[in-house]
This record gives C-alpha cells, sequence and structure tokens, in this order.
C-alpha cells in the first residue's frame, strides 16, 4: 500500500546498485531540479549533474547565494551592495552586509497553505493552529514583550516542551528583533542556569510540566528553585499544558503570570510590525552540549539562518507549500529551530512532544498516517530502539503520503538502510543528514534527485566547501580524515556570547586548520561522492596509533539481538590505549563468556582485529545529552577517574555509576 510508480524501490541484496533512485519524471518535479535549472538560466551555465551545480555553488558563492534568495523568494531588502565582503577570511566574511530583513516575516508570510500547526503531545493532547491564527497569537505576545520593554537585541527564554506557544514566543521575540533561547523542560535547574544564567534572559516562558511515557512530570519545583537564581528576568510567563488554569500556579512563583493573563492587555493587537533588521542580527542563541564543561553560547543570525534552512528544506528535503514536516526533537536540540523554519516554504508543521514509544511504539506512526506526514525526521538510535522492538510500520499503517525520511544524532548504520526500505517503505528518499548546533544547519544531507546508497549520507550541501583532510591538511577521498569547510558560508555562527574578542570561537574551530572551519567529525568521501561519518574526530580511538571511528564498533555490536546499546572508549593502559566497550543489554540477558565471544567475532569478521575491544563489560544504561547523543568523553573520565565536567548535560547522569571503580578494568 506504500510503494509507488514513481521511483525504483529495490533493495538489492548486492551493494552494487543504490537501495533507492528516483525515477526521471519524480527527480524532474522536486525543487531541486526547479532551483538548477532556474540557475542554468541565470548564469548560462550548463550545470548539467550535480557535481557541477555544487562546483558552481562553491566557486561562486555571491552568485549561488543571491540565487537561493530570489529562488527562495525572501522577504526583505537586499541592498545595493556586494552580496560577500572579507570573501577570503575564514572568521570575518560578511555577507549582505546592506540587507534588511525579519526573519519572523519570513516565516509567517501569506500561504496557500491554511494550516500552520498540528501538536501530538503523546496520546493526551492534540491541537492545531490555522497560519491566520498564529498570525494573531504572535502579533498579541509580540504586543505584550514589547509591552514590558524587550527590543533588539534583549533575550528571550523558553524552558517549554516543542509547543505551539514555544514556535509563538520565538516568533513573536524576532518580529521586534529579540534574541530567542530555548531548553526543554527535562533539564534539571543547574543545567538551565549553565544556560540562560550566561545570556541572561528578561523574560522567560516555562511550563507547569510536561507528559512522558502517560506520566505527568510537575516542574513547578524546579522553577520555584530556578527563578530566584535568574535575576535578569522581569516576567515568569506560564504556559498551561497540565492544567487548563495555571492562574494560582503562576501566583506562586516569583514575578510569575499566566500567559492568557500576560497576553490579555494586548488581545485587540492583529498587527505585526515587523523590524527590519541586518543580515547577520543575532536570532538565536544555541548552547554546546556542556559534557566537556559549561555550554558555549553559540549565536546565530537572522539571515544565514533563513537561507540556510530555506536552501536545505526546498532544495535538499523537497519541501513544497503544503507538505507536512515533522521531526521528532526537543527544544534543546538544533532540530527544533530547523522544523520550525519550516514555515517560511509553506509547510505545516506537526510537533510533537513526550515519549516516541508510547501506545506500543505505534504513537509516531499513528501521528504520520492521521496527519499524512510527508516528511518523517527523526534520530538515528530512534530508528535502531524501533527495529529492535520488531515493529514495521509499512506494514500497520498507511504511509501513502510519506516521501522523505530525515535521520540525524549520530551515524546511520547501513543496516538501518536495510531495515527502513523493508519495514518502513520501499519508496522513499531516505536522507542521513550530519551537521550541528554550530552550523545551526547541516554540512552534509539529502538529494532528492540522486541514488540513496546502503551507509551513506547522499552528498555536500550546495553553497558548502566541505572536505575530507588528512591530519597534514590535505584533502584525501576514499580514506578516513576531518570534515572540513574551507571556505565561508552564511550560517556560520555570528560568534559567541560575551566573546567579545572572538578568542573563544576561533579556538572551537580554527586552531586545527587556520582559516579552515574544523567540524571534529571523522568521515570519508565515497565512490558515489556521498560521504561516511565515523563518529566524533575528538572521541576517535587511537590504539597502536590507529584511528579507529566509534561508529565503526557500534554498528557491528548493536546488529546483535541481545544488545540494545553500546559505548566505547579508549582506556590508557601501559603505555598505550586499550578498547573497551560496554554495552546494555535487552531485559533478562546476562553477559556470559559465549555472548562476549560472539561480540567480539562479530566485530573482527566484519570490521578488523584492530577494533576488537580489549575487555566487555555490561552497564544499565548508557548516559546520553538531552539530544540523545552518547557521550564517550564523559565515560572515559569516569573510567580514569576524572571528574565530569558539567553533569547537568545528561539526560541520564545515574548511569555514570556503571562505569566507577570496575575491578574489571584494573586488569
Amino acid at each position: 500500500m506504500n510503494d509507488s510508480p514513481h521511483s525504483r524501490q529495490a533493495a538489492p541484496t548486492h551493494l552494487e546498485r543504490p537501495l533507492w533512485t528516483p525515477v526521471a519524471e519524480r527527480a524532474a518535479t522536486t525543487r531541486m531540479a526547479a532551483f538548477i535549472a532556474q540557475a542554468r538560466y541565470w548564469t548560462g551555465l550548463p550545470l548539467a549533474t550535480y557535481a557541477e551545480s555544487h562546483a558552481w555553488s562553491i566557486g561562486q558563492p555571491e552568485e549561488f547565494w543571491l540565487a537561493v534568495w530570489d529562488f527562495c523568494e525572501v522577504q526583505g531588502e537586499r541592498g545595493a551592495g556586494p552580496v560577500l565582503v572579507n570573501a577570503h577570511q575564514m572568521p570575518g566574511a560578511r555577507w549582505f552586509p546592506d540587507a534588511r530583513l525579519n526573519f519572523a516575516e519570513n516565516l509567517l508570510r501569506d500561504s496557500g497553505n491554511p494550516e500552520a500547526l498540528v501538536f501530538w503531545g503523546e496520546d493526551k493532547v492534540r491541537r492545531s493552529l490555522a497560519r491566520a491564527e498564529l498570525r494573531r497569537q504572535v502579533a498579541q505576545f509580540a504586543a505584550a514583550l514589547k509591552g514590558m520593554g524587550i527590543g533588539p537585541g534583549d533575550r528571550v527564554a523558553a524552558y517549554l516542551p516543542n509547543l505551539p506557544e514555544t514556535i509563538i514566543a520565538m516568533l513573536a521575540a524576532a518580529s521586534i528583533g529579540a534574541v530567542f533561547t530555548s531548553a526543554s523542560p527535562d533539564f534539571g535547574v543547574q543545567g538551565v542556569l549553565d544556560r540562560f544564567g550566561q545570556t541572561e534572559p528578561k523574560a522567560l516562558i516555562a511550563c507547569d510540566g510536561y507528559w512522558y511515557n502517560g506520566k505527568a512530570v510537575d516542574i513547578q519545583p524546579k522553577l520555584a528553585e530556578l527563578a530566584p537564581q535568574l535575576p535578569s528576568v522581569q516576567r515568569l510567563i506560564l504556559v498551561p499544558y497540565l492544567h487548563d488554569d495555571v492562574d494560582a500556579l503562576a501566583a506562586n512563583l516569583p514575578k510569575g503570570v499566566s500567559w492568557i493573563r500576560f497576553v490579555a492587555p494586548h488581545a485587540a493587537a492583529t498587527e505585526i510590525e515587523f523590524v527590519p533588521l541586518p543580515f547577520d542580527h543575532p536570532l538565536y542563541i544555541l548552547y554546546s552540549s556542556g559534557t566537556t564543561g559549561i555550554p558555549k553560547c553559540i549565536v546565530h543570525g537572522a539571515g544565514g539562518t533563513l537561507l540556510q534552512h530555506l536552501k536545505e528544506h526546498q532544495l535538499h528535503t523537497d519541501v513544497r507549500e503544503g507538505d507536512r514536516l515533522f521531526y521528532f526533537t526537543t527544544c534543546g536540540w538544533m532540530m527544533w529551530n530547523w522544523l520550525v523554519s519550516g514555515l517560511a516554504s509553506g509547510a505545516t508543521l506537526l510537533l510533537y512532544d513526550g515519549s516516541p514509544f508510547v501506545a506500543g511504539g505505534r504513537i509516531l506512526w499513528d501521528y504520520a498516517q492521521a496527519e499524512r506526514m510527508t516528511h518523517f525526521g527523526t534520530s538515528a538510535k530512534y530508528l535502531d530502539a524501533l527495529i529492535k522492538t520488531g515493529l514495521k510500520p509499512g506494514e500497520t499503517h498507511d504511509l501513502g503520503s510519506l516521501r522523505v525520511m530525515t535521520s540525524t544524532g549520530s551515524p546511520l548504520a547501513p543496516e538501518r538502510f536495510d531495515d527502513v526500505y523493508a519495514h518502513i517503505k520501499s519508496d522513499l528518499q531516505l536522507a542521513s543528514i550530519s551537521g550541528g548546533t554550530d552550523i545551526i544547519s547541516c554540512f552534509v544531507l539529502g538529494n532528492p534527485t540522486l541514488p540513496v546508497w546502503r551507509g551513506e549520507i547522499q552528498c555536500k550541501g550546495l553553497g558548502l566547501a566541505v572536505e575530507v583532510w588528512d591530519d597534514e591538511g590535505r584533502s584525501i577521498r576514499g580514506r578516513k580524515g576531518e570534515l572540513v569547510c574551507t571556505r565561508p558560508f552564511p550560517s556560520m555562527p555570528v560568534g559567541f556570547w560575551n566573546d567579545p574578542s572572538g578568542k573563544k570561537y576561533r579556538a572551537a574551530y580554527f586552531e586545527r586548520f587556520p582559516g579552515v572551519w574544523h567540524h571534529g567529525d571523522f568521515c570519508e568521501v565515497t565512490e558515489h561522492e556521498g560521504l561516511i561519518i565515523h563518529g566524533r574526530s575528538d572521541a576517535t580511538l587511537n590504539p597502536g596509533g590507529v584511528r579507529i571511528g566509534t561508529a565503526e564498533i557500534y554498528r557491528q555490536v548493536e546488529k546483535l539481538p541481545e544488545v540494545v546499546e553500546s559505548i566505547v572508549i579508549g582506556q590508557d593502559w601501559e603505555g598505550d590505549v586499550r578498547l573497551v566497550l560496554f554495552v546494555k543489554l535487552q531485559d533478562g540477558v546476562d553477559l556470559d563468556d559465549a555472548l562476549i565471544a560472539r561480540i567480539k567475532r562479530t566485530i573482527r569478521d566484519n570490521a578488523t582485529p584492530r577494533h576488537v575491544p580489549a575487555k566487555v563489560l555490561q552497564v544499565i544504561d548508557i548516559p546520553r545529552t538531552k539530544s540523545g547523543k552518547i557521550v564517550e568523553l564523559a565515560v572515559r573520565s569516569v573510567v580514569h577517574g576524572q571528574p565530569v565536567k558539567n553533569i547537568e548535560a545528561l539526560a541520564n547522569p545515574e548511569a555514570l555509576a556503571s562505569f566507577a571503580d570496575r575491578n574489571e578494568l584494573r586488569d
């Protein structure tokens, strides 16, 4: 029921053919094809292949990004000046220096699609919001923010689930030039203070609680503890989620007011006065994971974020007006910011908050079917867990509307590519994507006109001069190395908060290879011009001086049905490094000698003898960040008896106890 005649869906047993290839008719009707055809007309260049188009996009960046502005119909004044100044400085290049635009105006522009948002809070709450109603509520909230004295450059913080109110607050802040920053409500008090304490918001928007796995989680005690420690906050605005009426709850919080009472004096506001702002005016402050110290506060500009997201949505992900765009994310992960920008392309955003495994694990697929989802975005870890549950959504749900599935957060194993095409949908563009909070977007991602090869990210992003370098700074192919970007791009951070000299910013990305963005991913370019990410290079293992990506080991270990998840580190040992693998097993399964032998044999047979761990140990759980990424560096610190610098960054810090003082690691 989920196939269509518009693509070849065969999933061959050998590896010489792609898992999916769009037929000519489908490829020709994509936004990518339309853009390249328009670029041919504008430039007079043949641009017959994607490789040629990519070469043009990085060779003529001013021409390319101007074409993106026009093709995606950016609302704003481009200005008469150049598109790019200081083109050879990184950092230091400036894009559209004479432009004026407003991010919120671009997301709230008129659209032929009347529905803006749909929200599911697990199986407890369902809401929808028309674009006209969204504009009205943004107008009211923007007026209320201005009424309390908030203007350009002031910070507005959200400590909220993935609710419609979070988007309303962001758009309201952006419309008046305020800077928006957010954290999900599962963060502890110290984790919030580590973030908002640095950026000093004037307004803090929070909720009374949230649903997770069918249970109500009350965060009022956290708010009562948090509010007095954020002296910059003039108003704490409480959103009702667990309760219909939060007036009494808000009254008990310092500077508290309910959302309804906050906007009530401005109920007559219907028009939004969008403040025209410079291209690089701060829009968002995002935070690094903070597992190696206090989080870095990464400032992203409005114009760069908008242009990059328009390009990624429309060209690389084929988002069109009327599409229904979903990403499973919290407001503490940059994929929330990426998702919200879908409004600028006329898409309906499908929001979800809570556990993805309520309703017997079917909830997200119930959502996909009920709301005619066209784009399903998730993490590689969710797909790992889904397959291990035995669920086969392609057999149990009508996914006829679904065209694109995106996956990020960690490398997507080749076996998961097989599983998606076998058990979810065979007629699907599966786009493994990779970038990060640092660029609020992707370096490498999908392309609806290209084949999907097993285990590979489809392509480098247009306008991004991505290469893989060896340790000497030489570009390499077919071998593993460091992901770099050799030329400026619009979504580079404006800078770090409280880093006026730019010293911390330069140290984060430009010290390893001066003048070149060093991203910290260990990867390789394939013969198909795709990419494979092998993990973070700061977590790369070096036994005997040979670099091994952690993803290479996880791919093999997590094939085994007994293994739920794993994490591997390098333990300093007798003047070298030995690999130690920790495994979380299915309930009722114990790690005996036979299973250890199978794990080691699987790694040896499918990778190399150097990938085989010296020790395999069982743990109760694997520690991860709030956005779901496992934290090898934190585990390594615990194993070596060193402190974890920012334990508040972890979603489950109690898991670290399983790694401490292990007798097995003393011999």
